[in-house]
């Protein structure tokens, strides 16, 4: 096969504002539907009870890792495909789509095994006073674990297609799935149109339906108007280098979002000491976040293919000015994200039926979080271009800092030593820190991989 392209791909001409916003626009726009349909499933799961809500919030971190898995093995992917396709290597290109494809058959068939044997000893550690919640939460879990052959086909397919710079493609996939989950959480949930009402378990089936129906198609899209990679199980073996490469980025990245599991596990063990509904307000400000932080994650599956392709391209004046579009872009939106959550925080908490217990726990909580998020948009497009220019170890290494060095002791810490309300301080003080590590990092690996490449 030859390892020379018919023709330029556009992430190394295109005037960089205009790519970045091209790239990542469809994308942004699709994670936000992403974000609203998480929101629109907890809304509908707190019309039953606020132990469901409560339940939904505890399976959260073995979603969280679920996703780590899968994202992070696509971040590797994403990167490997993008180098290979900017040296001009198409085989190396084709073989990274196929044994991305391959690991995410892989992670399915581990959560599978996750969901069946561990979902319910995994709620009744934290939740053995309160049957309800534990059982609720294990129907849910179950569904999602069980059945995640939809998110990780999804995840690997959307990204093979991003990676070659068709994310209209990838948002059309996104919005499919969205959309589909959207229509269905009220029908399955409260039994509408003759279907059973399934309550909890309904949620689930109609997130895991909605994924799949996105996995599917974005398979279909990849073989049709996807012509810069070639998918093919004819001959296919797993290739031992190539999933090593793709781990090499890959596997910091996986810890990296996993950690976001340790934390929220351990931030639930210390808000359940309190009470149940300080575990739904940290469920709830989750799913809120994802409003902000979701169309940021859009932005970076544009950044990343761009900064990997220039990097193989050795092309620094394109990579460097990616970055700086890229973080004004990000905290434009995280200004934005903090304004919302300051001037309408009773509505949004209404949005989830809040007690009034809830309010006087979430108000301060939401207000207090998001004065972190300008500082957390900066230190994520700082840790994508370290995945993008090949060292995943320094978002590692940031991620770990901030979220099990910083969030977790300090929420511990300043909960023990003042109240459940500074407990929330611990975001901000963690974001300052990671401001500082995540520039010294930057400076690192500036001057070691891209100081003496070409203007």
């Amino acid at each position: 096969m030859s390892d020379t392209p018919t023709r330029e791909n556009k992430m190394g001409t295109m005037p960089i504002p205009q790519l970045l916003i091209s790239m990542s626009l469809p994308m942004m726009i699709s994670m936000l539907v992403q974000a609203l349909y998480n929101i629109v499933d907890s809304i509908f799961v707190a019309q039953i009870s606020e132990s469901a809500l409560t339940a939904v919030s505890l399976a959260f971190p073995v979603q969280s890792l679920m996703i780590a898995v899968s994202a992070g093995t696509c971040v590797g992917m994403n990167a490997l495909l993008s180098r290979s396709l900017g040296e001009r290597k198409q085989e190396m290109a084709d073989k990274t789509a196929m044994n991305g494809a391959f690991l995410a058959l892989m992670g399915a068939l581990a959560f599978f095994l996750v969901g069946l044997l561990f979902a319910r000893p995994y709620f009744y550690s934290q939740t053995a006073g309160n049957t309800e919640i534990a059982e609720l939460g294990t129907q849910y879990l179950r569904s999602v674990t069980m059945c995640s052959i939809g998110i990780f086909m999804e995840m690997c397919f959307e990204r093979i297609m991003q990676s070659t710079g068709r994310t209209m493609l990838s948002m059309f996939t996104q919005l499919t799935g969205a959309i589909f989950n959207i229509i269905f959480d009220p029908i399955l949930i409260f039994g509408l149109f003759g279907f059973p009402a399934l309550g909890i378990r309904g949620a689930a089936i109609a997130t895991v339906l909605g994924q799949c129906i996105a996995g599917a198609f974005a398979i279909i899209l990849n073989q049709k108007k996807n012509p810069d990679v070639h998918l093919s199980l004819s001959g296919f073996r797993p290739d031992g280098h190539v999933i090593k490469n793709i781990y090499v980025v890959g596997i910091p990245s996986i810890v990296m979002q996993s950690i976001v599991s340790v934390m929220t596990f351990g931030l639930n063990k210390i808000l359940i000491t309190y009470s149940e509904t300080a575990v739904s307000v940290l469920g709830v400000y989750f799913k809120l976040q994802s409003f902000v932080f979701m169309p940021v994650f859009g932005l970076n599956n544009g950044f990343i293919p761009i900064v990997a392709y220039n990097y193989g391209a050795r092309n620094k004046k394109r990579i460097m000015e990616t970055i700086r579009v890229g973080v004004t872009i990000a905290v434009v939106i995280m200004l934005a994200g903090l304004a919302v959550f300051h001037l309408y925080t009773r509505e949004l908490l209404l949005l989830f039926n809040a007690s009034d217990h809830m309010l006087e726990i979430g108000i301060p909580a939401l207000r207090i979080i998001s004065l972190s998020f300008v500082f957390a948009g900066y230190c994520i497009i700082l840790g994508s271009a370290f995945q993008a220019l090949g060292n995943g170890v320094y978002s590692l290494i940031n991620s770990v800092c901030r979220q099990l060095l910083c969030i977790l002791p300090l929420a511990w810490l300043f909960a023990h030593l003042w109240g459940l309300q500074a407990l929330w301080y611990s975001w901000l003080v963690a974001e300052l820190i990671s401001v500082t590590l995540s520039t010294i990092l930057f400076r690192k690996i500036y001057k070691k991989k891209l100081e003496n490449l070409i203007e």
